[in-house]
């Protein structure tokens, strides 16, 4: 049989438990019709990168399909009647990945690390701090000259500074 990667969209209002039951009534049209789902992913509620269907976010979910095409156009097909579902995508592969997807590597990669923060982690002992107050350094307005310097002393000429101006007669003028 075929083997398919899916993915799909639901509306950023519905609940988790809600798109685990959309999950579960898609797998279900699947093995109705002679197919088997082997991993099902829930990435939970991300950004979208433009608004669909008025909605800016949207709970992602993820199937691997080993089914016939036939099971996998009725599970499109329900899902294009569904108000629930804003998008989806389905692709044909050559072998289907057991391991957990890239999202699910990267949200398992953020709870160890929030662990280690949680117990203190391994990033050793702080350096000292830096000043970042005040005194000397840094840019600051030249009052007499009306030029900024780096060191915070006067003297420096202003960027893009104009020559001064000279007086003369304007052309086609009083005389």
């Amino acid at each position: 049989m075929p083997l398919y990667e899916h993915t799909f969209l639901a509306r950023q209002d519905v609940t988790a438990q809600q798109v685990t039951g959309l999950m579960n009534t898609y797998k279900a049209v699947i093995e109705e019709h002679g197919g088997k789902v082997s991993k099902t992913e829930y990435w939970g509620l991300k950004s979208t990168a433009y608004k669909i269907k008025k909605n800016r976010r949207a709970h992602y979910a993820f199937f691997n399909i080993d089914a016939p095409h036939q099971a996998v156009l009725e599970m499109e097909r329900q899902m294009g009647i569904s108000t629930d579902v804003l998008r989806f995508l389905t692709v044909r592969v050559e072998e289907l990945d057991e391991k957990p997807s890239i999202q699910m590597r990267k949200q398992d990669e953020r709870d160890r690390e929030r662990g280690d923060r949680d117990r203190g982690g391994d990033r050793g002992p702080r350096g000292p701090r830096r000043d970042f107050g005040g005194g000397g350094g840094g840019f600051s307005r030249d009052g007499d000259r009306g030029g900024f310097s780096r060191d915070g002393e006067g003297g420096g000429q202003r960027f893009g500074a104009r020559p001064p101006r000279t007086e003369t007669a304007a052309p086609g003028g009083d005389e």
